[in-house]
C-alpha cells in the first residue's frame, strides 16, 4: 500500500510505501531532507507530523522520547506511513543538485595526526568529478555488505581527492584495519555524498561552530570552503577534546584565526589539560555559552558525540535564546551491531 506524503513548507510531494521508511521514500523520490546516521541514533531527521499517522518502527526512545511522540514528532529514518501525511521538514533540496554515486578510490596516503586519529586521503578516478557540499560524508562499502560512514574533511578542490579523519574505536573492525593493515594504493569503494550537514548561505548571521573530537572534520571542510571563496562572515570555532592530543590540528585552527579578522578559535580541554595549558577547560558547549550568552542572532553548526549535541541543543535554546531552526547538527554515531 502506498501513501502520499507532502513536505511543508516547501509543498514537495512524494509517495511512500507502507514497508519503506519515510526517509528512504524521500530519497527514492530524489528529495534531500535532513538526515545523518539512518539508524535512529542521531536525530538529524526528526520531523513533525502535521497530519496523518505513522508507525515509529525501531525509533529508539533515547532519540525520540515519549514526549516527542506525543507532540507529533517522528524520526523519518525509522517511521513508516500508515496514512497520507503532511510533514513539517526544513531544508528540502533536490537530489539532482548533487547526485549520490558509487565510486572506486585508492588510498593516497595515511598520516597519524594523534595516537587515535588517522588522516586518510583518498584519490578518486581521474575521469570522475565528485561533487559534494562541505560537511557531507561518504560511506565505505565493505566486502561483507556492511558500511562505515566518515565525514569529508576537505573542501571541494580540483585535485580530485578526499580527506577523512578516522578515529580508532577499540574493537572496531574497520578502524583497526585502517590503523594496522591499510596501505597506500589499497583500493576501496565509496558511496556519496550523503547527509545534509552543510552551511546555509541564505543567512549572514554570525556562525558558531561546535566540534567534539573528530567532529572537527566536516567543520574543517566548511571553514576551508569559506576561506577559499573569500566569504566574509563572523565565525567562532569551539573545538573540545578530553586531552590536548584530541585537538589534532590545533595549529591549523590557530592559523585561520591569524589570517582572518572575523575568525575566532577557542580550544577547550575537558579532562587532562597539559601543564602550562592557557586555554579553556570543561565542556566545550559551556565555553560557548559563557562567551555568547545571547545566541538569538546566531547560527550554530555542531558535530560530535550525541551527548554533546543533545546538551548543546537543549542549553543553547533554553538558556541562550537560540532558535531551534538555527541549530544544525551531525552526531557521530554507530549502532551496537555495527561496530566501527
Amino acid at each position: 500500500m502506498s501513501f502520499k506524503v507532502t513536505l511543508q513548507p516547501s509543498g514537495r510531494p512524494f509517495t511512500a510505501q507502507a514497508d519503506t521508511s519515510l526517509l528512504q521514500a524521500a530519497l527514492d523520490a530524489e528529495l534531500l531532507v535532513p538526515y545523518g546516521c539512518r539508524d535512529g541514533a542521531c536525530g538529524a531527521c526528526k520531523a513533525k507530523i502535521l497530519e496523518g499517522q505513522v508507525d515509529h518502527g525501531k525509533s529508539p526512545f533515547t532519540t525520540l522520547p515519549e514526549t516527542d511522540r506525543a507532540a507529533g514528532m517522528a524520526l523519518m529514518c525509522c517511521a513508516h506511513a500508515r496514512s497520507d501525511l503532511s510533514i513539517e521538514c526544513r531544508d528540502v533540496r533536490s537530489a539532482h543538485d548533487i547526485p549520490v554515486r558509487k565510486l572506486p578510490c585508492r588510498v593516497q596516503n595515511l598520516e597519524k595526526l594523534a595516537p587515535d586519529v588517522m588522516l586518510l586521503r583518498l584519490r578518486l578516478p581521474p575521469s570522475e568529478v565528485f561533487q559534494f557540499l562541505p560537511g557531507q560524508y561518504v560511506d565505505f562499502m565493505l566486502a561483507d555488505g556492511q558500511r562505515r560512514s566518515f565525514s569529508i574533511a576537505s573542501a571541494a578542490h580540483a585535485d580530485n581527492s578526499l580527506e577523512l579523519h578516522v578515529r580508532l574505536i577499540p574493537g572496531g573492525q574497520f578502524t583497526s584495519h585502517v590503523f594496522s593493515a591499510m596501505k597506500e594504493r589499497d583500493i576501496l569503494r565509496i558511496e556519496g555524498p550523503l547527509g545534509s550537514f552543510s552551511l546555509r548561505e541564505d543567512n549572514t548571521a554570525p556562525v558558531v561552530f561546535l566540534a567534539g573530537g573528530t567532529g572537527f572534520a566536516p567543520i574543517k571542510a566548511i571553514i576551508e570552503d569559506l576561506i577559499a571563496r573569500e566569504i566574509e562572515r563572523p565565525i567562532t570555532l569551539y573545538w573540545g577534546a578530553r586531552e590536548r592530543s584530541g585537538l589534532y590540528l590545533h595549529e591549523l585552527a590557530e592559523r585561520w584565526a591569524r589570517q582572518r579578522a572575523d575568525f575566532r578559535y577557542v580550544p577547550v580541554i575537558s579532562e587532562q589539560p597539559p601543564e602550562g595549558w592557557s586555554g579553556r577547560t570543561g565542556l566545550v558547549h559551556h565555553a560557548a555559552m559563557q562567551d555568547i550568552p545571547d545566541m538569538s542572532g546566531h547560527q550554530v553548526y555542531a558535530c560530535g558525540a550525541p551527548a554533546m549535541i543533545d546538551s548543546a541543543k537543549k542549553d543553547f535554546s533554553e538558556r541562550c535564546g537560540l532558535p531551534l531552526s538555527s541549530f544544525y547538527a551531525d552526531a557521530f554515531t554507530f549502532s551496537a551491531n555495527n561496530p566501527v
